[in-house]
C-alpha cells in the first residue's frame, strides 16, 4: 500500500512543481496555459486506466494508446523534474538569467526540444537489443557444451505487441540454441492482448524447449490466465519444482515472491525426485526478483537467472537500484555460484531506455578442460 500511496503523491507533487514552471515560462494567455497543463494531467491520470484493469473494457487501439501515453507520462514527469531543479540551481548560483524562465518562447522552444530529442532516444535506445554473451564451466559431466539463450520481463502487452515477439522469436532462432530459459514476467498486466494476438503461436515457433518462472506481473494479470497462456505458448512453467534435461542440468523454477507462501529452495530440493542427482548435474535456478541471493549459495546451486529490476529503466532511477538490491543487473558470484540478473528484454510502461539496456544473455556453458 505504501508504494501505491508513493506512486500518487510523488507524481502529483512533480506535477505541481512542473505545473507551477510552465505556467510562469509560457508566453501566452490564461485559457491555453490552463488547457496545456490540463492535458498535461489528463495523460498523467489516464496511467490509473492501466492499474485498475480498465484498459481491458477498450476498443484495442485506444487502450493501447492510452497506455503508451500513461506510461509515458511518467517519464516526462521524470525528465522535465530534473530540468527545472537544474535551472532553479543555475538561477539561484546567477548561472541562468531569472527573465529566461518567464514568459519565453526561447526557453519554451529549447526546453520541448530537449524533451522531444531524450524521448526519441530513448526509444530508439530500447528497440535495440543488446546480445550479452557469457561463458561459463562446470567440473561435472555434460554430454555436450550447451548453448542456452536466457532472458527475462518480456512484458508482452498493450506496449509489446505481436510483431515484437515475432522480431525476438527470430533474434533467439538465430542463436541455436539448446534451451531458452526465461525468469518471468513474459505477460505485462494484462492477458488480453496476448489472446486477441495470439502471441502463443510466436512462442510455439521457438526450436528448442523452453522453460520460465513466474513473475510478479504474473500475478498482476491473474495467475491462473497467465499459467493457461504458458501451456498453450507449449512453455514449461516451473513453479517450486524441478526437471533435469538430458541427465545433465537440473532446472530450478521459483514461484514468485508475490506469493507469500512459496516454497523455500531448500524445500524445493529436498522434495525433487532428482534430489541425489543434484551434485552430478549442474543445477539453474529460476527465480524471478533477485533478493537474497544467499539462498542459492547454500544450497550449492551452479547457477541463478533473475530479471525483475529493468535496472531502473531509466537514469537516475539506475542509481537507485543499484542501491536497493546485492545485485541489480550484470554478471555476479556469491562463492562457487554463479548468478546473472538480466535489465530484461522487454519493458514496462513507456518503452524508453536512457542509461540502461534492453537485452538477452547468450550462454555457453562447457566442461573444464
Amino acid at each position: 500500500m505504501l508504494w501505491l500511496i508513493s506512486l500518487i503523491l510523488l507524481p502529483l507533487a512533480a506535477l505541481g512543481y512542473i505545473g507551477w514552471h510552465l505556467w510562469v515560462l509560457l508566453p501566452c494567455t490564461a485559457v491555453w496555459k490552463t488547457l496545456v497543463l490540463t492535458a498535461g494531467l489528463a495523460c498523467f491520470l489516464s496511467l490509473f486506466l492501466d492499474f485498475t484493469g480498465r484498459l481491458d473494457a477498450l476498443p484495442m487501439p485506444l487502450a493501447r494508446c492510452l497506455y503508451a501515453v500513461g506510461t509515458s507520462s511518467l517519464i516526462v514527469i521524470l525528465y522535465m523534474v530534473l530540468t527545472f531543479v537544474v535551472l532553479d540551481l543555475g538561477r539561484l548560483l546567477h548561472l541562468v538569467p531569472g527573465s529566461w524562465l518567464v514568459s519565453n518562447w526561447l526557453a519554451t522552444g529549447v526546453l520541448g526540444l530537449l524533451m522531444f530529442g531524450l524521448l526519441l532516444y530513448g526509444n530508439l535506445h530500447y528497440r535495440r537489443k543488446v546480445r550479452v554473451p557469457l561463458e561459463l564451466t562446470t567440473s561435472k559431466p555434460l554430454p555436450h557444451a550447451y548453448r542456452l539463450v536466457m532472458a527475462s520481463d518480456l512484458h508482452l502487452g498493450y506496449h509489446n505487441p505481436r510483431r515484437e515477439l515475432a522480431r525476438w522469436v527470430d533474434m533467439i532462432n538465430a542463436e541455436q540454441p539448446d534451451l531458452v530459459l526465461i525468469a518471468g514476467d513474459i505477460i505485462d498486466v494484462s492477458v488480453r492482448p496476448l489472446i486477441e494476438e495470439d502471441m502463443a503461436a510466436e512462442f510455439r515457433r521457438l526450436q528448442a524447449p523452453v522453460y520460465a518462472c513466474l513473475g510478479n506481473h504474473e500475478y498482476y494479470s491473474g495467475n491462473a490466465r497467465a499459467q493457461q497462456f504458458y501451456r498453450d505458448a507449449g512453455i514449461h512453467l516451473l513453479t517450486d519444482s524441478a526437471t533435469v534435461v538430458d541427465s545433465a542440468l537440473m532446472i530450478i523454477g521459483r514461484d514468485d515472491r508475490t506469493n507469500p507462501r512459496r516454497k523455500r529452495l531448500a524445500d524445493i530440493l529436498s522434495q525433487s525426485p532428482s534430489l541425489q542427482a543434484k551434485d552430478s548435474v549442474y543445477t539453474i535456478v529460476l527465480d524471478h526478483q533477485p533478493y537474497h541471493l544467499e539462498e542459492a549459495e547454500r544450497q550449492g546451486v551452479d547457477f541463478q537467472l533473475s530479471g525483475h529490476t529493468h535496472r531502473g529503466q531509466v537514469w537516475p532511477i539506475s542509481w537507485l537500484t543499484d542501491r536497493m538490491y546485492e545485485c541489480s543487473w550484470g554478471s555476479h558470484r556469491r562463492g562457487s555460484t554463479a548468478y546473472y540478473v538480466s535489465s530484461g528484454l522487454g519493458i514496462w510502461g513507456g518503452k524508453f531506455r536512457i542509461g540502461t539496456q534492453s537485452e538477452y544473455v547468450v550462454m555457453r556453458l562447457e566442461v573444464n578442460d
